[in-house]
Formats: structure tokens, C-alpha cells, sequence
């Protein structure tokens, strides 16, 4: 009986190999890695953002052709340099502007918008809510440090209360704002919020944000070591929490009750809602005139558009 086994042997294990390797990821988390190294300060957690984002990012299988970063600036928006992808390094507080135009311009990019807390709260703030009202199909990575880090310790929009900053040396006076609480009043439609400290969780909520179809914010709280240390993260081991199993995720009134939770810091998906997406419906309506907006579009004359303007 061997003997007979024997010649069926080969095509199976061959078959076996071919399966192997059929199963093998197209992507691995180091193809997405550029040939700048990153230059945060040891310890900061961007670096787990960072990692998290190219597991991620290999896991859902994206070509790095495929993919568009944009960001502002600040310490957390000179992540686009250190990814393999197209990328572009705005201006402050111009990463969602510049997104949604991308976007447009080519919607069959992933196109991913990385920016902190000063660059979207403060001068960027007011890009916020448009982009959101919009609904178009972009993922906003909003790294919150609480602090100006690049700027050397001043206060941000999300400074708590009473912590020390170079611009606060007796403590800040000024309420936080909060990410998440304004993304849910503004209309997105996928929001949530992660720990870098927390990788797995973090990996699985950047997934679940740029599958979304439609504006999804993550906010993703990351010290700061070097200028954050009165930003409270020494105590946030003992406030964060993550969201109900029984939270209604399509609810955005009980989002807002976890949001406004004083003792508790939530972590998970606080809402996911459907509308229609900004691009489609700009399709749509190019269908009803008879115009295909990814094909029949109108050639432009760039360099003559230039040379009138200049």
C-alpha cells in the first residue's frame, strides 16, 4: 500500500505549497515603509500609531499607490515622510482642505488625513466641521497629544484644565476641547477613539475607520514625553475604559452621554451612521447631465490655466 501512496505524495505537497503561498498577504507591514527614518522623540507614541497604521494598512491588502497621506504640521504630521505611498506635507492646519481636494481629484485613492490636536482644533478648526458636513470619503487620524510639542510645550485645544504649559505657567484656565464630541455633533459618520499604549486596539479601530464609507475621525491619544508630562497622561491608566458591549452604536445621543462621562476616558467606536457620500452624489449628478465624471470630464489646458493667471 506504500508503494501505491507513494506517486499521489508529490502533487499533494506541491498543492499544499501552491496553497501556502496563495494564502501568504500580498502586503507586508515593511512594504509600507519609506527610506526616511522616523524622528519623533524615543518613547513618543507615534511610534505605536505608526506601526499600527502599516499592520493595518498590510492587512487590508492596500496598494502603496493606492494610497494618499496628507498632513499639516506638527510633530505627528511628519508621518507621511516616513510611509511608502503618495504623500503631501501642507500647510498649518490646511491637511483637510488639501484631502478633500485630492479626494476629488482622484477618487479611487485610500486617502488618509494625519494632523494633531493644535494643527485640526485650532487654526485648522475651521476646515473641521465643513469636511465633515460633507461626508466625503476620507479617514482623519487626529493624534492628540494635548500639547504644541513641535513648538515646545504651549497650551493646546485639548490641554486639561489646570496643567502646566510654557504659555500656562500657573495653569491652564480654559476648558479642553473635545475631539469625539465634535466630530458626532458635526456629522460624521464613523467616530472613535484609541490609546497608542493599547496596539491591537488601536490597529483594529484604524481598520475599521478606513473601511468606513464616508468621513470617519479617530482620535488617537499619544503622549508626549518630552513636553506633555502635565497633560495628564500619568493617570490615564486609571480612566480609560473601553465603550459598553450594549452601547447602541447608531445613537448618537448615547454617544454623547459616553462622550461627557467625567470619570471615565472611552475607548472603541462611540457612532457609526449612514448618509450619502460626498463623491457619489457628485457623480450622480454628473450622470443625470449625461457626463461621466471619471472619463468625458473636460481636458484642461494647465500650462495655458498658468500662463493666464501669472
Amino acid at each position: 500500500m506504500s508503494s501505491a501512496a507513494t506517486p499521489n505524495a508529490a502533487p499533494a505537497a506541491a498543492a499544499d505549497a501552491a496553497s501556502a503561498t496563495a494564502a501568504e498577504p500580498q502586503w507586508k507591514p515593511a512594504d509600507y515603509r519609506s527610506r526616511i527614518k522616523p524622528i519623533w522623540c524615543p518613547g513618543c507614541g507615534n511610534y505605536g500609531f505608526l506601526t499600527a497604521l502599516m499592520r493595518s494598512l498590510a492587512e487590508q491588502g492596500i496598494d502603496p499607490k493606492d494610497l494618499a497621506i496628507i498632513s499639516g504640521i506638527g510633530c505627528s504630521s511628519r508621518l507621511p515622510g516616513f510611509v511608502r505611498s503618495y504623500a503631501f506635507h501642507g500647510v498649518h492646519g490646511r491637511a483637510l482642505p488639501v484631502a478633500l481636494g485630492v479626494k476629488l481629484g482622484n477618487p479611487r485613492l485610500k486617502v488618509i488625513v494625519v494632523g494633531g490636536d493644535g494643527d485640526g482644533l485650532s487654526i485648522g478648526a475651521g476646515h473641521f466641521p465643513h469636511v465633515t458636513r460633507r461626508n466625503i470619503d476620507l479617514t482623519y487620524f487626529l493624534l492628540d497629544n494635548r500639547i504644541y510639542g513641535l513648538t515646545k510645550g504651549q497650551t493646546s485645544p485639548t490641554t486639561p484644565e489646570g496643567g502646566w504649559t510654557k504659555t500656562a505657567p500657573l495653569g491652564v484656565l480654559e476648558s479642553p476641547m473635545n475631539p469625539v464630541g465634535l466630530a458626532i455633533a458635526y456629522g460624521a459618520t464613523f467616530v472613535a477613539r484609541c490609546y497608542t499604549a493599547k496596539l491591537k486596539e488601536m490597529q483594529d479601530l484604524i481598520t475599521q475607520a478606513m473601511e468606513h464609507k464616508g468621513f470617519s475621525v479617530l482620535q488617537v491619544m499619544t503622549r508626549c514625553v518630552t513636553f506633555g508630562k502635565s497633560c495628564g497622561f500619568d493617570q490615564i491608566d486609571n480612566v480609560l475604559d473601553p465603550i459598553p458591549a450594549d452601547h447602541d452604536l447608531h445613537d448618537a445621543r448615547a454617544a454623547f452621554t459616553l462622550v461627557d462621562e467625567r470619570e471615565k476616558l472611552y475607548t472603541g467606536v462611540f457612532y457609526r451612521g449612514e448618509r450619502p457620500e460626498f463623491v457619489e452624489s457628485l457623480r450622480s449628478i454628473g450622470a443625470a447631465h449625461g457626463r461621466d465624471l471619471d472619463g468625458s470630464a473636460p481636458k484642461i489646458d494647465v500650462e495655458r490655466v498658468i500662463k493666464r493667471f501669472s
